[in-house]
């Protein structure tokens, strides 16, 4: 066994996966599970004992196959956890809990300091850390590191502590986009105490605890990196190249549209943009929506693929959804969905509802950034052939094209360990899908939504 390799440990919202990598970027494993939300106990959490239980049988699984030298945390964003010497000392909230009572207006910076909108629930971190140090006074007095969830799961497996700039700057209210530095709420409630030092997302924290070692049959040796946000592990392929603008959409339970060389000046606190910081320590103007959650809405329980036909019918009846479908997030959060003109017919009618509505919100979002330069798509989306053929008829300014990496949160995992190496993969440029009334349709929708 001599093929060195590492683990992605790939924690979405919705799934959690976990893939051995070899050094060439070849998938030689893979294990998934759904990402579920406990109800028991205080509030609404993540189920961290049963992801941990199922990370350590799947390296169990893995160990014979490679000579694995690493693994590297991959998770959602606007999640933190609490823990002393023991563990946590309070279950990791889910972000999509209602958080009621909380005093957190006084507290949280403003949005030219952050460059993080004020989102529902607990969608900023901040808001999540008041409620439950207001709530939970004597347990969270208890903690004694403030991790982010990447680097939560880094401290499960390496006992070694560390802050990390990407989950930090994702709406968390935490972070000074512009300064790269913590956000005067960290220094306002006495928090800066509870962060740990602050690494680069390919930082090695150390080998596997003892205990991890023996449980899943991996060498002592291999290498904890310290982990990274994933929409910004998407990000990463892109980092190394010329300096000109370019687009990046990363999609799954969310959509989020990142445009590279985009100036911070155009972001509207009101519409559920923001700048995210990326591998580099460099601010990037984002915006996004619920793109997967939303699409599941429409789509219905057991989606049926559409056809051009099915979306020409679709456009030429005015049959179209407007925002918003998702309890949380995106530039009309708070709107109730609905329809307008004749409803879907059939699953084929509503796949097409949904892959019409999810290109138009994400053209919208790609105009209010002032999105510009070469569209590269990547993640869930990249399955659906009309998804990229719709935005690129109504962006002809743009140049679509869909990752072969179905997955770039563990490319961009992967190239934490290896920085010198070329991405794998490649893009497959797009072709517009230029259906007739197409822009007319676009016209009218947003037409509908204005006020």
């Amino acid at each position: 066994m001599t093929t060195d390799a590492l683990i992605v440990l790939d924690i979405g919202k919705t799934n959690a996966k976990l893939a051995l990598v070899d050094a060439s970027g070849r998938v030689l494993a893979e294990r998934r599970r759904a990402n579920a939300v406990l109800t028991d106990g205080p509030y609404p959490h993540h189920d961290t004992e049963g992801l941990w239980a199922w990370l350590l049988a799947a390296c169990r699984e893995f160990a014979p196959l490679a000579a694995i030298s690493a693994i590297v945390p991959v998770t959602h964003g606007a999640t933190a956890a609490l823990v002393d010497d023991d563990g946590l000392v309070l279950p990791v909230l889910d972000y999509e809990a209602a958080l009621p009572g909380v005093d957190y207006a006084g507290l949280r910076p403003s949005f030219g300091e952050t460059c993080s909108p004020a989102l529902p629930a607990g969608l900023n971190l901040g808001r999540q850390l008041a409620w439950l140090a207001q709530r939970f006074p004597e347990e969270f007095g208890r903690a004694r590191h403030l991790l982010m969830y990447p680097q939560y799961w880094a401290w499960r497996l390496s006992g070694c502590a560390a802050g990390e700039a990407t989950s930090l700057g994702c709406h968390t209210d935490l972070w000074n986009a512009r300064e790269q530095r913590y956000s005067s709420l960290v220094a306002r409630t006495g928090w800066q105490a509870l962060m740990p030092p602050l690494l680069p997302p390919h930082a090695a924290l150390g080998g596997l605890l003892p205990e991890v070692a023996a449980a899943t049959g991996l060498p002592a040796s291999c290498q904890v990196l310290c982990g990274i946000h994933d929409s910004n592990a998407s990000l990463m392929r892109y980092l190394d190249r010329d300096s000109g603008p370019r687009t990046v959409l990363s999609t799954g339970t969310w959509v989020i549209a990142a445009a590279l060389g985009a100036p911070l000046d155009a972001l509207d606190e009101g519409a559920d943009m923001l700048a995210n910081t990326n591998a580099l320590g460099q601010p990037v103007a984002c915006m996004r929506f619920m793109g997967g959650r939303e699409f599941g809405e429409l789509a219905g329980l057991q989606p049926q693929a559409c056809t051009p036909d099915d979306l020409a019918r679709l456009i030429a009846k005015g049959s179209m959804a407007l925002p918003c479908f998702a309890a949380t997030g995106g530039p009309f959060a708070g709107r109730s969905g609905g329809m307008t003109g004749p409803a879907p017919a059939d699953a084929r009618e509503r796949y097409a509802l949904a892959t019409l509505y999810c290109v138009l919100l994400t053209d919208y979002c790609l105009d209010a950034l002032g999105a510009s330069g070469p569209l590269a798509v990547e993640g869930s989306f990249t399955a659906n052939p009309w998804f990229g053929a719709l935005l690129a008829a109504l962006r002809p300014q743009q140049a679509v094209s869909y990752s072969d990496d179905a997955s770039g949160t563990v490319c961009g995992g992967w190239m934490l360990r290896y920085r010198d190496a070329v991405a794998p993969g490649s893009g497959k440029a797009v072709a517009a899908l230029a259906l007739p009334g197409l822009e007319a349709y676009r016209d009218r929708w947003r037409e509908e939504l204005k006020p």
